[in-house]
């Protein structure tokens, strides 16, 4: 089953600036479940040469956070309980999971992997609420962790983490301006113009993007047996139709828009001032699209 459809918010006009798109090159493809694209700014060589090199990045990071290969590490540590001296890349992206647990009030808890599971298959859905728990898992340089019967979902945070990994492959080339999207959108330089969709009340807007990143998810894209694709680890119902969060990284973003779906406004208002965040966007479920 893809995730792809989780994601609302798409690319309506590549570059701000017409004079540009004379310099400006593309790449498309697939990832960790979401459609890939890569456009990408500079002399004509450099570009060509950089976005040559996106799929072997793109598998390097599939070969660590797919759930979709069986021989990834995701796949190796929820098959095992258990991975062995993991990349350092994974055991950023888990520290990067525990501040977002954290941010959230344990509304971001990638252990729902087993509810997921459940509900998709039809399992018995009140003994995986009881393995649900970050605080469960435990992980460092000599391994990961998990307790009996747990497994990770990280569709909520590595996509993000994808998107920001490419950018900065691409900074670190000297790139000024490109804009990445692996299910969430990240862009260096800018300003690059977005819409935003909701999946019941189609097109809502636009923002603009420079030098951030930018994820939405929306409750209604998919359902799941009985319910949302976007799990909450408390059983509460989404409160939104569609958030869409603007943050530094597009890994914070990712994260935080898969939690807020179930926070009232007070508490999202607090977490755009705590995280650091430039903009919080919901959408509520008559179709009401208001700027936090």
């Amino acid at each position: 089953m893809s995730l792809t459809r989780r994601r609302f918010l798409h690319l309506s006009a590549a570059f701000a600036c017409a004079p540009q798109l004379a310099r400006a090159d593309s790449w498309q493809g697939r990832a960790l479940g979401a459609d890939v694209s890569v456009t990408l700014a500079g002399p004509r060589e450099e570009t060509a040469a950089a976005l040559v090199a996106i799929p072997a990045a793109l598998r390097r990071i599939e070969a660590l956070f797919s759930l979709y290969d069986s021989g990834s590490a995701l796949s190796r540590l929820n098959a095992a309980g258990a991975l062995p001296a993991p990349d350092p890349a994974f055991l950023s992206l888990l520290r990067a999971a525990g501040r977002a647990h954290a941010q959230t009030g344990g509304l971001f808890d990638p252990t729902v992997q087993p509810l997921w599971s459940a509900q998709a298959l039809g399992g018995d859905v009140k003994a995986a609420r009881r393995l649900i728990g970050w605080e469960r898992l435990r992980f460092g340089a000599a391994g990961v962790v998990l307790d009996d019967g747990q497994a990770l979902t990280l569709n909520g945070i590595a996509q993000g983490f994808a998107t920001d990994m490419i950018r900065a492959q691409l900074a670190s080339a000297g790139f000024t301006r490109a804009l990445i999207q692996i299910g969430e959108h990240a862009a260096l330089g800018g300003p690059f113009r977005l819409g935003i969709d909701d999946p019941a009340q189609g097109h809502l807007g636009h923002v603009t993007l420079a030098d951030s990143a930018i994820a939405t998810s929306s409750p209604g894209a998919m359902r799941l047996g009985y319910g949302s694709h976007i799990l909450s680890p408390t059983g509460s119902a989404p409160l939104w139709s569609t958030v869409s969060i603007e943050a530094p990284t597009a890994t914070l973003a990712d994260a935080l828009s898969t939690a807020a779906v179930f926070m009232p406004r007070a508490a999202l208002i607090r977490l755009k001032a705590e995280a650091g965040l430039r903009r919080v966007l919901v959408v509520d479920h008559d179709g009401r699209l208001s700027t936090l």
